[in-house]
This record gives C-alpha cells, sequence and structure tokens, in this order.
C-alpha cells in the first residue's frame, strides 16, 4: 500500500482546437502541462494561481472527469488512468468535489432530500428507511435544518447552498474531495464559517483535500501543503508557513505582495506584474513567465527551469521551485 492517497505523475491534459470550413484540428490548448502532485492521506493541498492556469483542470482529471493526454494518477498506489467508467464506478465513492458555484450544481427541480438520497441510491446504500435517516443527519451536520429537507435549492442563501453541496460531497463517506473555489463565490463573511466547516469535517472523518483557489490568504487557512501555478504549470511547492514568510518564485512573491493587510498603518509594498498571461494555445519558450517576470534575464527566455529542491541543507521539509535565479 503507498504512503499517499493520491498521486499525479507528469500529467498533461492538452485539448484540441479544430478551424476551417472542415473542422480540421489547427492546435490545441496545453490547459496542463507536466504536473506532479503526491497527496498523503488527511492532508490538504493548496492549488492556487490566477484564472485560467488549468487549477479546475487538473482537480477534474484527478477525479477523471477529464482524460489524461500523459501521464498517471494512482488512488491508493492503484493506476486509474485508463479505467473504464464501469471500474471506476466502485472508486466514485471515495473521490468526490465541491464545485465552485453552489446554484449550477444543485438540479433546480430536485428537492434538497432528493438530491443528497441520489448518491445513496446509486451506490445502493441501505433501505428507503435507512437513506432517508442519513440524509436528515448529513442536514444536520452541516448545520441546516432538517425541516428543510422538503425545500428546493433556490429557497436557500449562497452560504446555505454551498453546505448542501458539501454534504452532498461526504454523503458516500469519501477519502479524497476535491474542493473547486468552494467559497469564491461567498460573501467574506460566509466564507469563515464554510471553511471552517470543512475543517471539522476533515478532522471528524478523515478527509483529505485538494483546495482549489486563487485566494492565498483562504489557502493558508485551510491547507498544510501549498501548490502556486502558472499557465499550466507548478512554478512552486512547499508547506504553507514556508510559502508565505519566505516565497521563491517571482510569481509567488507577486500573488503574496497582493494580499491585503488589516492595518492602515502598515504600507505593504506591492509587487506588480506588467502584461496579460499568455495564452495556453501558444506558451512561451523557456521559463513560462519570464514575459511578466521582473527579473527575468536571457536564460530565462531559452531554458525551461525544473521545478526542485531550493536546497539540501534547508530547514524546511521540502521546498520546491521552477526559477533559475533561485536555482542557479
Amino acid at each position: 500500500m503507498s504512503d499517499y492517497l493520491l498521486e499525479a505523475r507528469n500529467i498533461k491534459i492538452h485539448f484540441p482546437v479544430y478551424g476551417g470550413i472542415f473542422r480540421r484540428k489547427v492546435g490545441k490548448v496545453y490547459a496542463v502541462d507536466g504536473v506532479s502532485l503526491k497527496v498523503k492521506k488527511s492532508e490538504t493541498i493548496g492549488l492556487v494561481g490566477e484564472s485560467g492556469c488549468g487549477k479546475t483542470t487538473i482537480g477534474r482529471a484527478l477525479l477523471k472527469l477529464y482524460n489524461l493526454t500523459e501521464g498517471n494518477v494512482l488512488f491508493e498506489g492503484e493506476d486509474i488512468s485508463r479505467l473504464s467508467d464501469k471500474k471506476m464506478r466502485p472508486l466514485r465513492r471515495n473521490m468526490q468535489m465541491i464545485f465552485q458555484d453552489p446554484f449550477e450544481s444543485l438540479d433546480a427541480r430536485q428537492t434538497i432530500g432528493d438530491i443528497l438520497e441520489e448518491p445513496l441510491i446509486i451506490h445502493k446504500f441501505g433501505s428507503l428507511q435507512s437513506r432517508r435517516k442519513e440524509v436528515l443527519n448529513l442536514l444536520s451536520r452541516v448545520g441546516i435544518p432538517q425541516s428543510a429537507v422538503n425545500r428546493f435549492p433556490h429557497e436557500f442563501s449562497g452560504g446555505q447552498r454551498q453546505r448542501i453541496g458539501i454534504a452532498r460531497s461526504i454523503a458516500l463517506k469519501p477519502k479524497l474531495i476535491v474542493c473547486d473555489e468552494p467559497v469564491s463565490a461567498l460573501d467574506v463573511s460566509i466564507q469563515s464559517q464554510i471553511l471552517n466547516l470543512l475543517l471539522d469535517l476533515q478532522s471528524e472523518m478523515n478527509l483529505t483535500y485538494i483546495f482549489i483557489a486563487h485566494d492565498l490568504a483562504v489557502v493558508k487557512h485551510i491547507s498544510d501543503n501549498i501548490a502556486v501555478m502558472y499557465l499550466g504549470k507548478i512554478v512552486e511547492y512547499a508547506d504553507a508557513d514556508a510559502t508565505y514568510e519566505n516565497p521563491l518564485h517571482p510569481y509567488t512573491k507577486a500573488l503574496i505582495s497582493a494580499i491585503p493587510v488589516p492595518d492602515p498603518f502598515v504600507k505593504n509594498k506591492r509587487t506588480i506584474l506588467y502584461g496579460d498571461v499568455p495564452s495556453p494555445l501558444n506558451p512561451p519558450s523557456g521559463c513560462r513567465f519570464h514575459t511578466r517576470c521582473p527579473v527575468a534575464f536571457d536564460r530565462c527566455r531559452i531554458d525551461e527551469p525544473e521545478l526542485k529542491q531550493v536546497a539540501a541543507g534547508s530547514e524546511v521539509k521540502e521546498h520546491l521551485a521552477a526559477c533559475h535565479l533561485v536555482n542557479s
């Protein structure tokens, strides 16, 4: 048995682009282009980066909602990359997802009770009576009154709908949950409640999270380790404290400098990134960040940096960065 619950080995997800009268393939989108991750049981890994960097694509690929172009995904030591839908079904109960939009992810035609009972029916969980009892239990665990079981999604607030989405994700007692920006559509006052709920459930159920977000302050609150992504690649990986206290990659430094400081007398020195994110249809040669990097030099434009340990004698167990300046 592997020490890791989930492993992604050099995964690539390329989407073909078609054009012309005959709809021929004219290119491909390099959504994810060589990413490796290892996730231990009961651990939370945060995936952060700008919109379009491939975070959500990775999350869906890890659950085999997208097929890989290259690479492998192992769950509890078993390679699931090429499994058929039939063989994947028994594994689905151990791998769940919380979606970004709590309204779009819930069927508006079903009551909350029906939505929560559906995965139990699909996976043949108990009798009708035991399923309905479990639905009421799920509502209580996420802070929704049991009396709301026959209400429809539109009758709830955004925060309540996300709680229902969380209840659905834990219905089958999974081992892994991919949280795809679960608080980005919510008010700030509600975000902390949802994050604390996720932490409580993790402690109670021994859950493993892959937490996708673009807000570094949110990620730090919940994550053990953080992977910073840029244009389909991981550019820095370390534990949460090291990422914030000693960021090494210029892109990570820029992201952290943008976090507001809750003190009007403290002036935070911002690192401004100029220009737009390059198109994943035609990513730059060398380091993909060099077109916006304030400290880029000639080598950055030619050689692609390798994601590797920064210093062998580092006090931090693992701190990886893909930067020629850091690794030279």
